[in-house]
């Protein structure tokens, strides 16, 4: 399992998911996790990305198996998060490369590109807030005066069971997911979790959005309850080139709801703008 390492930084560790013929040099497509996740929410997409794309999927600082010795009040920051993310494109070479992210992965992805046009080939956006906006902010406090306090009063596996069963997946259409679900998010580091809501509570890429000029593909679902009909028009008002897809479901787990579809979206936005064709022989 590969790890991005640097002097005075965390850790970063990521997987590689390479099914395309040796002798090609594959383009690189990153699939970066969102809020308190890891890496390997990602599997149900990887059957149909790898055998066209080197598909890399880091976890994000404090969270999977990257790292934890940083200080969460002055090392957990949009400007570190970027400053992994760039550092991770470089230690794997040949950018720019494709990067797809769900929920804060997609802000994430939107500020990179922004701020580093040069690293980004294409970028697609899955479930991605603009912010989060006050009602979103009072229902995830779950009866508590924030979203933090009610992670640190409840407990990770008793907020995020009540949380997700009514905004992230429905508790009774696959069971197992959902179970799954909860546990591998409560088994990641609940102080980075906590630490990792407050910055998504405070973040807006509102200002970053003008400057995004890599083709985007918005992935959302009909009527989102964490992202919103002003926020996509905000979206397409700001982005010049963006195809914005929605997927049945007010739900925001898009990505493990509709895998197949996202997947496939995404692969054929990616080869669009590679100009290869993804269909085996």
């Amino acid at each position: 399992m590969p790890f991005l390492t640097r002097a005075n930084q965390p850790a970063i560790h990521y997987v590689v998911d390479d099914f395309t013929d040796p002798w090609r040099n594959a383009p690189v497509l990153i699939l970066q996790h969102g809020n308190g996740r890891n890496g390997r929410f990602w599997y149900r997409w990887i059957p149909y990305l790898a055998r066209h794309y080197r598909v890399v999927r880091p976890d994000m600082r404090g969270l999977g198996q990257s790292g934890q010795n940083f200080d969460l009040k002055r090392e957990l920051t949009l400007e570190a998060l970027i400053g992994d993310l760039s550092d991770l494109i470089a230690e794997l070479g040949n950018p720019p490369v494709h990067f797809c992210g769900e929920s804060m992965g997609g802000i994430l992805g939107c500020v990179l590109t922004a701020l580093h046009p040069e690293l980004i080939r294409t970028l697609t956006i899955v479930a991605t807030p603009v912010f989060i906006n006050d009602d979103m902010k009072k229902r995830y406090s779950v009866g508590h005066g924030s979203r933090t306090e009610a992670m640190q009063a409840m407990g990770t596996r008793a907020w995020v069971e009540a949380t997700t069963k009514v905004t992230r997946l429905p508790a009774d259409q696959e069971p197992e997911l959902f179970r799954w679900y909860v546990d591998e998010y409560s088994a990641g580091n609940a102080d980075v979790q906590v630490a990792m809501s407050a910055l998504v509570n405070a973040a807006s890429m509102r200002d970053f959005l003008p400057r995004i000029k890599a083709p985007v593909l918005g992935l959302y679902p009909t009527q989102g309850q964490i992202t919103s009909a002003e926020q996509e028009d905000m979206l397409r008002a700001s982005i010049p080139q963006i195809e914005m897809v929605h997927l049945p479901t007010s739900f925001h787990m898009i990505h493990l709801l509709h895998a197949r579809e996202c997947a496939t979206r995404t692969l054929a936005h990616c080869a669009r703008h590679d100009g290869i064709a993804v269909t085996e022989p």
